[in-house]
């Protein structure tokens, strides 16, 4: 009995918070961030502007801006209290307000993205906000729960902006409007589902904390009772409405998480088939998960194909939800010999074309051998009658040789060369050094002879 009561004394000295609780100081801030006149409408639709881009470039630091200018979290804090203290009039006034600034978040964000022309692709920020799990509930829930604490101290610190930022009740209001602003009802729908979530918890965790911690109820009378009855059963009403939807969304992001995780471990597996491969999948969420797999390489044998499903099946993939695409990349067998075949003929083609290249060339080969033949046949007779005139001291006649030309090489020709007769020779051919021999012969006797007269 002692020791249950010292820690009893211990968790209320390290947990109590009664000491530091005011609530009529907490109960004035409350209602005075309710009033949505002047400055607060500025600064709602500047809010909206700034979270507006942020969604559209997808920028999350943008966001998270936007969630800490944003004054709508004041009226959702007032119909929690006005919930919790009984306060009808507190509650009318808190849901006028929360109104009038959803409808001027709407229509902000819807005009903006009338008129931005920034299309993204892959909106993921948009997109995040469409689809509203069990999970949001219960960070609505504690951040209000948190909210309402902090509110409730004697020294506020920054929970509240951490609170704005963990609730996101702007991301969701933007996302709306550019569900309107696109005539795209699921997004429009899904963001508001998001954005009453976000506001309907944040209010019952105010009006769960106004309750433990003895918040003044406005009315005591007898009909105080009768009134807390009706609410308990609207607010347990209104739980079922927007919880059911909530979990089932949960149960389905669950679903497709583990259908995610099995589908990497099976591709991971089965990275390589023989010799084919997956290279690539994608998830199609419409009508229940499926993937499909792209393969390449040869085509899959029967019995690769059975070991794949089998493999499917033990990782929670059932034969219905694997489509293998095996046609993706790579060749079938009719594919395969109708490519042999045309390399054959192109073989052929070629072939019978370097044959009659061949064949011409022989026969040029030939005319050059006989013009060379006589060539050189006329090179050796002149040189015979140079050095018979020399020995015997008489005038040498000028040597009639063929006609000789030379041009610059072209292009294609790797070396510069030399015309006789009309036929071309190369310029390192054992008889052009000849012929060039003779030509200094030649030179040399008639440089001798012009010596001698003079």
């Amino acid at each position: 009995m002692n020791i249950s009561f010292r820690f009893s004394k211990f968790l209320q000295k390290i947990a109590g918070v009664r000491n530091d609780i005011d609530t009529a100081d907490a109960t004035a801030r409350i209602k005075s961030g309710i009033w949505f006149r002047g400055a607060n409408v500025w600064i709602l639709a500047f809010a909206i502007i700034v979270a507006s881009v942020g969604l559209n470039v997808n920028s999350t630091a943008v966001i998270i801006g936007a969630m800490l200018i944003s004054p709508v979290m004041g009226p959702i804090l007032g119909i929690g209290l006005s919930l919790g203290t009984g306060d009808l009039d507190l509650m009318k006034l808190a849901a006028k307000n929360l109104i009038i600034m959803v409808l001027i978040s709407l229509a902000a964000s819807c005009a903006y993205f009338i008129v931005s022309p920034l299309d993204l692709a892959d909106p993921t920020e948009l997109q995040a906000r469409t689809s509203p799990t069990i999970y949001d509930v219960l960070i609505a829930f504690f951040g209000g729960a948190a909210g309402i604490l902090e509110n409730s101290r004697k020294e506020r610190g920054t929970v509240i902006s951490g609170v704005a930022i963990a609730t996101a009740l702007m991301p969701p209001l933007c996302t709306a409007g550019f569900g309107l602003a696109n005539l795209n009802m699921r997004f429009f729908f899904g963001a508001m589902y998001l954005f009453i979530i976000n506001a309907v918890f944040i209010a019952t965790a105010t009006y769960i904390g106004t309750k433990l911690l003895h918040y003044p109820v406005k009315h005591a009378d007898a009909g105080v009772n009768l009134r807390h009855q009706r609410t308990r059963r609207i607010i347990t009403g209104v739980f079922a409405v927007i919880l059911i939807p909530s979990i089932i969304s949960a149960f389905g992001l669950i679903r497709e998480n583990r259908f995610l995780r099995n589908v990497r471990e099976f591709v991971a597996e089965n990275r390589v088939i023989g010799k084919t491969y997956i290279y690539d999948y994608t998830i199609q969420k419409s009508g229940g998960n499926k993937v499909t797999i792209s393969l390449a390489g040869e085509p899959l044998k029967y019995i690769h194909k059975t070991l794949l499903y089998e493999s499917a099946k033990m990782h929670g993939l059932s034969a219905e939800q694997v489509i293998l695409h095996d046609g993706a990349v790579g060749m079938g067998g009719d594919d395969v010999e109708d490519i042999v075949q045309s390399i054959y003929e192109h073989t052929d083609a070629s072939m019978m074309a370097r044959d009659a290249h061949i064949q011409e060339l022989r026969q040029r080969v030939e005319q050059l051998e006989s013009s060379l033949a006589a060539l050189l046949e006329a090179m050796t007779s002149a040189a015979s009658d140079s050095l018979a005139a020399d020995s015997t001291g008489s005038v040498r006649p000028p040597v009639a040789l063929p006609a000789v030309t030379v041009t610059s090489p072209s292009e294609s020709a790797p070396l510069p060369e030399l015309t006789l007769s009309g036929k071309k020779f190369s310029k390192k051919s054992d008889i052009f050094q000849q012929f060039i021999s003779f030509l200094r012969m030649e030179w040399f006797y008639q440089g001798r002879q012009n010596s001698e007269k003079n």
